[in-house]
């Protein structure tokens, strides 16, 4: 499944008929669509100077969280750490912000232009525990990708 969806995002990153947040939103629904246990993706880029994320393209329902401080929840940990963040069990998490009552699990992998942490992809899943390393490792492939047309 990821190797075929791969090829896909490179698809949409490389149509430059599109604007960069049209291809972020088209890869964000793509996955949604396509990842059964995939309820919520999404894009958090640092906002300028300021310690904090500010929400980007994203596909699932609305969230109130549009701008996240560096260390707080999941995301904003991954902002501070430069390092993924699997998490199979929110509730297990004491710094998790809830977007949503149904999300179980969480996985966030940062996005990096030059050595610097610029943002991040954020997954919801309404499952306990669905995430697995070939996740991780499609996740930074996307990642690459982001960062090669922010760049």
């Amino acid at each position: 499944m990821f190797h075929q969806l791969k090829d896909e995002v490179v698809r949409i990153l490389n149509n430059h008929q599109e604007t960069t947040n049209d291809r972020l939103q088209e890869v964000c629904e793509l996955l949604k669509r396509e990842i059964p246990y995939y309820t919520w993706v999404g894009f958090y880029f640092k906002n300028g100077d300021i310690e904090e994320l500010k929400l980007g393209p994203y596909a699932g329902i609305p969230t109130d969280h549009k701008i996240i401080p560096f260390g707080k929840g999941i995301c904003g940990q991954v902002a501070v750490s430069n390092k993924n963040f699997v998490v199979p069990d929110v509730q297990a998490q004491n710094n998790y912000i809830a977007c949503s009552l149904t999300v179980k699990s969480e996985i966030v992998i940062p996005m990096f232009i030059n050595g610097e942490n610029i943002g991040q992809i954020d997954v919801d899943s309404d499952e306990l525990d669905p995430f697995t390393e070939e996740d991780e490792r499609f996740l930074e492939f996307i990642n690459e990708k982001v960062a090669r047309i922010l760049d």
